[in-house]
Parts: C-alpha cells; structure tokens; sequence
C-alpha cells in the first residue's frame, strides 16, 4: 500500500477537538464524578517527619456524625504491591505499618456521607508517636546514599588526567530546590466496587498502568478492574504514578462496599502526588583556549524518600549533548524523610541542563568567547556515546534562526554595560534537549457504514493536544476531513497506550495509531480484491492508497471505491484494524534516536537598587521534528517556558529544616508564575520530521522548559556581573 500523501491537515493550527466542551464546562474532570449512594474519604497525616506511631485515637471520629469507618495501620486489610514500571518501583502501600517515614504520611482514611462530615471527623482523629530525629539534609553524612541506581552513569576517555592537562578549567557548584507540580486541579478518585470488579475514576496520565497496580494491590483480574480518565486538571507528571490515596480511595470503598470519593485539598497535594528532587552538582570544565571542550565532569546528589526509586539522573544529557573526548556523568541519591518525589516537566534535564549550561556560560567568559559561539565550536552532529548519526538533529538551526530572531548579535558582551535608566539589561542563552523517550502503545481503528471513523487508545489527553493530534493523524492516514474522525481516549478498557509523560505519548501513541489506520486501508482494500464487483478486484493492497474517503490504486484515484461502498456490498457495519508501536531499535536503524532539541535566548531586566529581576521577552527556537499541530505544540512551548520561569525565579518547596513539614504548601504561599510574570513569548520551529519513527515527531512537551532556567541565570550575570548558581534567583542574591 502507497504512503498517504500529506495534506494541509497535518501542521496546520487545527483548534482543539475538545477545546468546546472545556469552555462550557461540559468535560467532566476526576473530581466532577459522582455516583448514587457514594459515601466521601478525608485523609489524616502524620505530623512528625520519622518514628513510629504508639497508639491510634479514633473514638471521637468514629462517633461524629455521618461517619461509616476510620481506617488505620491496625484495621486496614493487607493488600498487595504494585508493579515496577520505567518509573521505578511503585510508591509504599499505605496503612501497612505503624512507620512514619516523612511529614503528611497518611495514617488513617476516614469515610462518612458527606465531605464535610468526613474532614470534620478526621480533624478528630489523633495518633501518639515516638518521634525520631528526622533526616532533612540533603548532604547528611548520616543519609543512604544510592550510587548510580538505574545504572546510567557514563565515563568516556580519562577525565581526571583531561581536567589536569586543560589549558582553562571551571569548577562550579550548582543547586536546585524542590518544585511542586501544583496543576490546577485537584487530585481526585471514585471507586466503585461491584462483587470482585473495581471501577476507578482517576486523576492519571497512565490509565493502563493504574488498572495494573490496581490488579496486583487487590489481588484481581486486570479484566477486572476499569479505570476511566477522559479529561486530566494538569499533571506536570503528577499523575504517572498510582499513590497511596488512590488504593486507600479502593480499600475503604471495598471496605464499607459502596462508592467512595476523595477529592485531595491543596496542602494535601503538597505530600500526596510527589515533587521536583532538590539537588546539588558539581561540574568541572576542561577546555584549550580556543574554546574546545576537552573534559566534562558532572556530578550530582538528589533528594529520594526513604521507601522510593524515584528516576532522577541529572547528569545523563551532559552524556551527549556536546563534543568532548573526556567525559564522566555520574548521579547519587540519598534518602530523606521527605515526602516520594516524582517526575516533573523535564525530569532531571531541568536540573542537570541548568548546570551544565551554566557552567558553559561561565566558561565563555572566561575565555572571553561568545556564549553562542562557544556552543557552535562544540556541536556535535553524532552522538558521541557511540558514534552514530542522530536520526533528526536541527540544533545548529535552532541557534541560527533563534539568534537572528532574538537580536543576539546587537549585545554588547561586557557585563553590566546594558542599561535603561535604573534597569540594568542582560542577555542570556542556553541550548535545550530533551532525549528520545517512548513506549509501546496500542490503538484501534474503525470505519463505519456511514464513513464517519473512531479512533481510540487507553491514553490520556493532559491538556496537550493528544484529542486534537490523533484525530488529525486518524485523518491524514483515513483521507477522511477531520469532523468525520472521532479520538476516544481516557480508558483502561481500550487497547493499551504507555504514559502521557516524556515527550513520548504523541510519537508512541502516533505510531500505533499510522499502524492501525495503514492496517485498515490494507483491509478495505483486501475485500475489495476479493470481490468480483469492485474495480480493484486483484488489485494487490500494495498498490492501492486511499482519499477522499475511498481506497483507489496508486496515483488512479477515478479506479477505487469509497469505503462506505466496499462496507455496504459486505453488508458490514464497520470493518476494525488494530495497530501497535513499540521504541525502534538504534541499532536496527543504525542511528542514535534523536529527542527534541531547542536554544533559549532571554532578555532579562534587573533593578540595579533593589535586585528585583524582570524577564523582558523569551524567544525559543525548537526542533521537534515534524510538527503535527503547530498551535498545539507552540501551547506546550509557551507553557514549559512559562514553568521555566517559575524554577529560576520564583518556586521552591520549603521545608521546616527541623520538623519536615513543607512550610508554604498553599497558593497563597507557594509562588508560580502568573501573567504579571510572563513576557513576550515567541516561538519558532525549525528542521524536519524525524528519520526514526513513522510519524515523524520527537514531542515537546518537555523541551519547552529545558534551557529557560539557565538562560535566565546567564542573562542576569550579564546583566549584573553576578554569577548566582542556586534556584531560585531571589533579590538577595543580587543586592
């Protein structure tokens, strides 16, 4: 079967497909579900960061009004584990013990009629504990530490001796704090159980996964279990893995057997659906003194729960993101009575690429080199791993086009020499990458009688686009026009889809559903070579392609039929195609999988009395492959940077050093960016769709984010003349 040739559907600036029903309020999030007869969770938290609990005091709960149970460690039923996953291993089971491992623990799941009858009754709920000296340091000595936990530390060529014989070397600390993901909705789950088949409403970014931990925790079928998300609140990563809440949300509903909810409140949110690790790193710069990197070393120490494998490596881009013979990259964790971290929007790249971009920013003018060019002097169009070419690499055009259009070549280098009155200018720039991630996915295809197509994957659509970009992709590959073509997505009963996490759900979930589409055509065009009416009788599916609604041969469109006519003479009501993906292998390929890459060009203003720092504009020049929905993906761009705005100057997840308890767990008290905040933000995309994958796509729904916080830090030293390599950047670093 023919290629289907592209048509303007495919990157143009296609409105979101479900952008009405969320204007009107008519998509129903997690929270928004009810069921008759439901009963409503609270949860009560431990107030000491470690020790052990001594006793429960659950008698005035129990007797509040509306209340229908109180679980804790002593009446819980014992349930299962769930899965290891690319995650890592899930989060501890809840209510298995009487350990507190970190502030805000759950250590009891009151139920009542009510919501307001269930918080009441768990501010009631009271536990004695035997306290122990938490550990909050992120370098205690007295901290297990993990030593290279997933197994990607990289070494290449004899750094140390590199770093000794270097003409000009930098050695630098940089540290990063803990980002909470705060989407704007709440947390939310309902669990209904009926005999021995459990159906959850879910805040999730990965409804197969929730149906398998769910499976394993309860000892149950997967066939029985049914996890529904047809809309998320935002999850900046919060919701790619299955926490304690959601199988207290089961137990206690399986428990009392009837429908229970819990909605989580916002400080709940704070300790219940993981963070951004803190963490510190060291790097160390070898180079001649014109510029050309001879040894990179990069280190890093991250925060972990005491019971977690969170999947941190800071370091792992620094692997290959430049051309240096001499490279070490090695991550350690230690272990903190701190609440499970998780991943967040550019997981460990937005750590690890603020270090290394800021030492290379640093290390520029030390050498008194143009930071761009210094980049340009040690790009490398292989991946220096392993030697192979990448299977889509624009950075080169990413710096060409986002310099000229941000107006690069009009700064005056020297620090401090920039002004506007009281503002002192600066201006900053970091190169971005987000590597290669996907996993299998599955989905379905179906042509009906009336020519109408629905589309569907276990998927989640986090406010991405994934409805929009499926459905525009169903159609290319159908030759339908787009309001002929349905997406479904948000539940576990529909073929298999990873993660909504990565960047890897629109190249994974894509490529399946380029496989089911192709595999539908080939079916048509399989009756109709079997059928002695059709004009494609014989006609081998190898040379017949589809538009306009029908299957025609090659480049003969007046020789085919439409499918509503091969479906009306088979007297079927709709003909289905299955088609799956799976992460192509570079060897096969014999090229190293390219991620999205990006340069981030800031111009910030700093009051040279006060401190106070202002971003002025932002121009973010990206290499995301091929483009699906440029409207769509410059939505991503825009939002990561505006994340990205939040690391370096405003979010940090506080904690009391002695108690462990997060200080400013509220929006009244945890700073986000908002419109005040946010510049002019423009966005261009550059190069071509990707050798690697059948779409074409690399995702950028990280790499919007990546680079923006080094960025920032670099145009605030030329700006000021001050170096400051801790996030966030607060006024006091610069007075």
């Amino acid at each position: 079967m023919s290629t289907v040739e592209s048509r303007p559907l495919i990157g143009a600036g296609v409105s979101r497909v479900d952008g009405p029903r969320k204007v009107t309020g008519a998509a129903p999030y997690p929270m928004d579900f009810s069921v008759p007869g439901q009963a409503y969770g609270a949860l009560v938290q431990s107030t000491v960061a470690a020790g052990r609990i001594v006793r429960m005091h659950t008698e005035a709960a129990e007797r509040a009004p509306g209340v229908v149970t109180v679980l804790t460690h002593e009446n819980a039923p014992e349930v299962g584990t769930g899965p290891t996953t690319v995650l890592g291993a899930s989060p501890p089971t809840p209510l298995r013990n009487d350990r507190i491992i970190h502030h805000g623990q759950h250590i009891a799941f009151v139920v009542a009629e009510t919501p307001e009858q269930a918080t009441a009754a768990a501010r009631l709920v009271r536990a004695d504990y035997e306290a122990a000296e938490p550990l909050l340091d992120l370098q205690d000595p007295r901290a297990e530490q993990l030593i290279d936990p997933w197994g990607m530390d990289h070494t290449r060529g004899d750094t140390a001796a590199a770093l000794e014989s270097a003409e000009v070397t930098l050695r630098a600390t940089y540290t990063t704090a803990d980002n909470t993901n705060n989407p704007l909705g709440l947390f939310a789950t309902l669990a209904v159980w009926e005999g021995d088949t459990l159906t959850v409403h879910d805040t999730s970014q990965w409804p197969s996964m929730v149906r398998t931990t769910l499976s394993m925790v309860f000892g149950i079928p997967e066939s029985s279990v049914r996890v529904l998300v047809p809309y998320v609140g935002g999850g900046f990563g919060a919701g790619l893995r299955v926490w304690p809440h959601v199988i207290l949300t089961a137990m206690a509903a399986r428990t009392v057997n009837r429908p229970v909810k819990l909605v989580l409140t916002r400080p709940q949110m704070f300790t219940s659906v993981g963070h951004r690790p803190s963490g510190v790193q060291w790097l160390s710069v070898g180079a001649t003194r014109e510029g050309e990197l001879v040894a990179l070393e990069h280190r890093s120490l991250s925060s972990l729960s005491m019971e977690d494998h969170d999947f941190e490596p800071f370091s792992s881009g620094t692997a290959f993101a430049y051309r240096c013979p001499n490279v070490t990259a090695r991550d350690r964790q230690a272990r903190l009575n701190i609440a499970v971290p998780t991943s967040m929007r550019a997981p460990a790249e937005a750590q690890g690429n603020f270090a290394l971009e800021s030492a290379l920013d640093e290390l520029s003018y030390t050498l008194g080199i143009d930071p761009l060019e210094l980049r340009l002097r040690n790009h490398t169009a292989v991946d220096p791993r392993n030697g192979l070419p990448w299977s889509g690499k624009a950075l080169l055009a990413c710096y060409e086009i986002g310099g000229r259009h941000f107006g690069w070549a009009d700064r005056n280098p020297e620090p401090r020499s920039m002004r506007d009155g009281n503002w002192l200018i600066g201006y900053g720039m970091a190169s971005a990458i987000f590597p290669y991630f996907a996993q299998p996915c599955m989905a379905e295809a179906t042509v009906n009688r009336d020519g109408s197509a629905f589309v569907r994957s276990a998927a989640t659509d986090i406010g991405t686009g994934t409805y929009t970009v499926m459905a525009q992709l169903s159609a290319e590959e159908l030759a339908l026009p787009l309001d002929k073509v349905r997406f479904d997505l948000g539940d576990s009963d529909m073929p298999d889809s990873g993660m909504a996490g990565g960047s890897g759900l629109t190249g994974g979930l894509g490529n399946a559903v380029h496989d089911a589409c192709r595999r539908l055509v080939r079916s048509f065009a399989g009756l109709a070579r079997e059928d002695a009416d059709s004009p494609l009788r014989g006609v081998d599916p190898d040379d017949v392609e589809c538009g306009d609604g029908r299957v025609h041969l090659v480049g003969r469109p007046e020789c085919g039929e439409s499918y509503v006519d091969i479906l009306a003479r088979h007297g079927l009501p709709q003909l289905t195609a299955t088609g799956s993906s799976t992460p192509p292998d570079p060897e096969e390929l014999g090229m190293s999988l390219a991620g999205a890459y990006g340069a981030k060009f800031v111009e910030v203003r700093v009051d040279a009395d006060l401190g106070l720092v202002r971003v002025a504009r932002v121009v973010s020049a990206i290499d995301g492959g091929r483009i699906l929905n440029e409207k769509t993906a410059r939505s991503q761009i825009i939002g990561g940077t505006v994340g990205g705005i939040g690391m370096a100057l405003l979010e940090d997840t506080v904690t009391d050093p002695r108690t462990g308890r997060i200080a400013n767990g509220t929006f009244a008290d945890y700073l986000v960016a908002v419109n005040a905040d946010v510049p002019e933000l423009d966005v261009v995309f550059v190069g071509e769709p990707d050798r690697g994958t059948a779409t074409g796509t690399k995702g950028v729904g990280e790499i919007g984010l990546v680079g923006v916080a080094p960025a920032i830090a670099n145009a605030v030293y030329h700006a000021t003349g001050k170096r400051v390599r801790e996030l966030p950047i607060t006024l006091d670093a610069l007075l």
